[in-house]
């Protein structure tokens, strides 16, 4: 049972999920175009979103022109007691879109930890509460002026995770993608991890976007953390950015954890030209599967991550893909991903490394584990048995794969 997320702003309620809105308690008729716009200004309050955005989002593959966005704005506006001469609630970016800038409570409720949150946004750093624990969300500047936002959750010794496809800080906690492995990180230790840019909470709109960039983000969220050494962990292409660090920084990485990584990208490993023009065809229906946002694509998509899972997770997981960042930047992503290549300084890591990998991966393939393995001296590599690329909750790969992690990093 996925969560249900609520936004709570002056005596407003707006319930995601319900498609709801409420003042004081009370049901306030808004038109479902208002209501989608003023859900999505809301979850992604925390930056101007741009008028194409806002067109490719809540109308999708239907034309519209902007007078449409205007007339729903205004709706969205009326309905909340906000109008354009006010800008209250919702600021209008000259030129740019639009901002969400009233104070909003996050709560969500049901799933099977009845997990409630709330968000205080302000100027620089926003608190979440996770039952027990707290989430402290912030923001730092990287070298170009890129804003990257990063969280801290738990308490104990700290456990940084680099930024992977696809996150979003706030989200995530009511995603059946990533919550379980939130919680379960964060048991008994203090995990800070952060959204890379072009994603989650991090600026979308970016002046560069390497993998370079990713390890200079990963640089600036250590240092606006104060650690000074700590164990590790790259999910997914987050490895070889992590690897690229620990060779960068021997003396801050203490242990490193690659969970489905790989050094080398699928057209730098790829080894004829048949194998090549896979490749490029598969980055050429991303790019256009991900521009017009074709559910028939983006379900295969899902599928390659969740192999082992439903038509609802696999629903879920796009959905959540969706909301973390645009189709602009997926294609952005997946072409940095075909590209990366550690390979010529993996083995210069010195420290202890865990390669866990599903033996039946679909996305990234165990050979790639192995060739990992190969590179790095003193490493160690299991094969769980799964096929999904990122583990769920229910499979027996799960528990397993936390046990492995805190035994190495108990040694």
């Amino acid at each position: 049972m996925v969560s249900g997320v609520t936004y709570v702003f002056e005596d407003f309620e707006l319930d995601a999920t319900g498609f709801l809105l409420r003042r004081a308690g009370e049901p306030v008729h808004v038109e479902p175009r208002a209501f989608d716009l003023l859900r999505y200004l809301l979850e992604h309050r925390n930056r101007v979103v741009p008028k194409h955005e806002l067109l490719d989002s809540i109308w999708g593959d239907h034309f519209v022109g902007e007078a449409a966005l205007t007339t729903s704005l205004r709706t969205a506006r009326r309905a909340i007691g906000d109008s354009g001469s006010q800008q209250r609630l919702i600021r209008t970016a000259h030129g740019r879109g639009y901002q969400f800038v009233g104070q909003v409570t996050v709560a969500t409720s049901g799933g099977p930890a009845h997990v409630e949150r709330e968000v205080l946004v302000g100027s620089g750093a926003a608190e979440v509460l996770t039952g027990a624990d707290s989430q402290m969300i912030q923001f730092c500047d990287a070298g170009d002026g890129t804003r990257i936002a990063y969280a801290t959750v738990g308490s104990g010794p700290p456990l940084v995770k680099a930024a992977n496809w696809m996150t979003h800080l706030d989200l995530e906690w009511t995603t059946p993608v990533w919550s379980h492995w939130l919680r379960g990180l964060a048991r008994n230790r203090q995990l800070i991890r952060y959204d890379e840019r072009g994603c989650g909470l991090s600026d979308w709109k970016v002046p560069s976007f390497t993998f370079d960039d990713w390890v200079d983000d990963l640089e600036t969220v250590v240092e606006a953390t104060g650690l000074e050494r700590f164990p590790l962990l790259g999910v997914s292409q987050g490895g070889a950015v992590a690897v690229a660090y620990a060779v960068r920084h021997p003396e801050r990485v203490s242990r490193l954890i690659l969970a489905g990584a790989y050094a080398r990208g699928r057209l730098v490993r790829a080894v004829d030209e048949s194998e090549r023009a896979g490749a490029a065809l598969d980055l050429e229906l991303a790019r256009v599967g991900w521009a017009r946002q074709d559910p028939s694509y983006l379900q295969v998509f899902a599928s390659q991550f969740l192999p082992d899972g439903t038509p609802e997770e696999w629903a879920g997981f796009t959905s959540f893909q969706k909301r973390t960042t645009s189709p602009e930047n997926a294609f952005r992503f997946l072409e940095e991903f075909a590209i990366i290549d550690v390979s010529a300084i993996a083995n210069q890591l010195t420290c202890p490394t865990l390669i866990l990998h599903s033996r039946e991966d679909v996305r990234v393939p165990r050979s790639q584990a192995m060739e990992l393995a190969a590179m790095i001296p003193d490493s160690k590599l299991v094969l769980l048995d799964s096929g999904n690329h990122l583990l769920s909750a229910t499979e027996k790969a799960w528990p397993e794969f936390l046990s492995h992690i805190d035994t190495f990093l108990a040694q």
